[in-house]
């Protein structure tokens, strides 16, 4: 009886929790194509209700695949030294992670800040040690994307890449999530609004420098100071102290990310600067640091956890389907609005 009941859950347990045939978890499990979406995800719902952990050895020799896929962030300096304390890529992860972790498939990430470490995540794929990668690249000019799609694995990009090249990604739409941001300080009735941008190689921040400056354009606002921060607090506070001094009757502020937000934020109170009564601030992402802020900061939330579960699905689906048609897949924003603006 003891040994009954310290026995692994079995596919049979499985089978029974999902209320299907034993074939169909095993050809779910194995990631075998043409099972119903609907039912892939109650069996899936099962492994995690029961416990069950595949045995990757045997399903390697069914299917030829190593059960592991990579999770590469390619970028130079400030953004490696930032992978472990930035709450953006701790979300990466929990979405990723959430998705695999039911499935048995185990993720493997790999840091590439410089150009030896890149040639490194090249040899580790074209040796097959894992069977795709989701790739983070953090600054324009990242030869990584390409480098991959010229060796050919199946590689799912977080976010659109900065050059046309045949790769499928997963993005928000960022243009639109900052005219969120201009729309809702025009509506507070804030005439003098300045905005706190990314790093300028990086696209997204582009994008959302871009399309907040045509929203505030479209609302007869023809200049709209700017400063480059680098998406960390301490940036934001030194946009924010640079802003005060040019611009000193700034009553709204947008900044590119919620972090540099918390950083504006803090060196407009030492200013004497009530929040939101004379600036109110949005910032971008959700992230637990709008929640840190004090007033808790209105923010275009940016769905991190279910884009990075659908970048999963989509490496998945590439492969078990090689030569899968490149596709994207673009998720809309919303406002949250709390008590900064």
């Amino acid at each position: 009886m003891r040994e009954d009941r310290l026995a692994s859950p079995t596919l049979e347990d499985v089978a029974r929790a999902a209320g299907v045939s034993r074939a169909t978890v095993s050809r779910v499990i194995n990631g075998i194509r043409n099972v119903d979406p609907e039912i892939q995800e109650t069996v899936r719902q099962a492994v995690a209700a029961v416990g069950y952990v595949p045995n990757r050895a045997a399903r390697s020799l069914v299917t030829g695949k190593t059960g592991s896929i990579a999770l590469v962030v390619s970028g130079a300096g400030q953004f490696f030294a930032r992978v472990f304390t930035d709450p953006f890529f701790g979300r990466v992860v929990t979405g990723i992670s959430g998705h695999l972790r039911p499935l048995g498939v185990h993720l493997v990430l790999m840091l590439a800040e410089a150009a030896d470490a890149r040639a490194q995540v090249v040899d580790y794929l074209r040796q097959g040690h894992v069977d795709g990668a989701i790739l983070v690249s953090t600054h324009a000019e990242d030869p990584l994307p390409a480098q991959l799609v010229e060796l050919g694995p199946p590689v799912v990009l977080f976010a659109r890449p900065a050059q046309p090249i045949r790769i499928s990604y997963v993005d928000v739409a960022h243009s639109a999530g900052a005219r969120l941001a201009a729309d809702h300080l025009i509506g507070l009735g804030r005439e003098r609004v300045a905005t706190i941008s990314g790093p300028l190689d990086v696209p997204a921040s582009l994008e959302r420098l871009s399309g907040f400056r045509e929203a505030m354009a479209r609302h007869g606002h023809a200049f709209v100071p700017s400063v480059e921060g680098n998406f960390t607090q301490e940036s934001g506070e030194r946009a924010m102290e640079r802003l005060l001094a040019e611009h000193p009757d700034i009553d709204g502020l947008f900044a590119g990310n919620d972090l540099m937000a918390q950083g504006a934020l803090i060196v407009a109170q030492s200013h004497g600067r009530r929040i939101p009564e004379d600036i109110a601030v949005v910032g971008f992402d959700d992230s637990s640091a709008a929640l840190a802020c004090r007033p808790p900061l209105t923010t275009v939330r940016h769905p991190v956890e279910d884009m990075s579960a659908e970048m999963a699905r989509l490496l998945l689906a590439h492969i078990q389907e090689p030569g899968r048609r490149v596709t994207s897949v673009i998720f809309e924003p919303d406002l949250v609005v709390r008590q900064s603006a």
